[in-house]
């Protein structure tokens, strides 16, 4: 799922990554999953590490009134789920270019700061075409290299020997829309938000 040096360290800051990560923003994530044309009750937390974007997902959803949202995280890094299940979040281990679901498995994929991880970002996109049902989304919430903060974020990423590729919200989108799914640019800035919507209805 990500490369593997970016694994190996992960693996080694899990447990302290939820303390040093800024808190993960509920909003655009939920402006993304709102685009759905269908119930969202099932999500796939992709590359989501010790579940911060599930547990957002299913905290806010309680808290607002939505019901019940189930969520399931899939990640490379054995010491990162460890921390994602001990938080009651149901973890599986997998490759994002291989998911561990079956075709139209969830209502939705949330990717949240982590797309620029994945090796093979195509085989990825193109799994998640696959385990989506009909009418529901992918959200992608990255950080565009085309902005300062976001250079410095690359510089600062290969400085502790990552394997990140950052993209632009134009590169995502179209990426997106090559898996076969329909793709929009939600938000701009420092942080954007992609939203891929399958094709097709339930």
């Amino acid at each position: 799922m990500h490369g593997e040096g970016d694994v190996a360290f992960f693996d080694r800051v899990a447990r302290l990554y939820d303390r040093l990560a800024p808190a993960t923003d509920p909003e655009p994530i939920w402006a993304g999953l709102a685009r759905a044309d269908r119930p969202v009750t099932r999500v796939l937390d992709l590359a989501g590490g010790t579940g911060r974007g599930a547990r957002a997902v299913t905290e806010s959803a309680a808290a607002a009134g939505l019901g019940s949202v189930d969520a399931v995280v899939v990640d490379a890094s054995r010491a990162m789920l460890r921390r994602a299940a001990a938080r009651g979040v149901a973890s599986v281990q997998g490759d994002a270019g291989r998911l561990p679901l079956r075709d139209g498995a969830v209502d939705a994929v949330v990717l949240l700061d982590a797309f620029h991880h994945l090796p093979d970002p195509e085989a990825a996109l193109e799994e998640t075409a696959r385990v989506l049902r009909p009418g529901g989304v992918l959200v992608i919430r990255e950080f565009d290299p085309g902005t300062l903060r976001g250079r410095l974020l690359a510089a600062s990423e290969r400085a502790v020997g990552f394997e990140s590729t950052f993209r632009r919200p134009e590169t995502t989108a179209t990426a997106v829309d090559s898996a076969g799914l329909d793709a929009t640019v939600l938000d701009r800035g420092f942080a954007y938000t992609v939203l891929g919507t399958k094709r097709g209805s339930h």
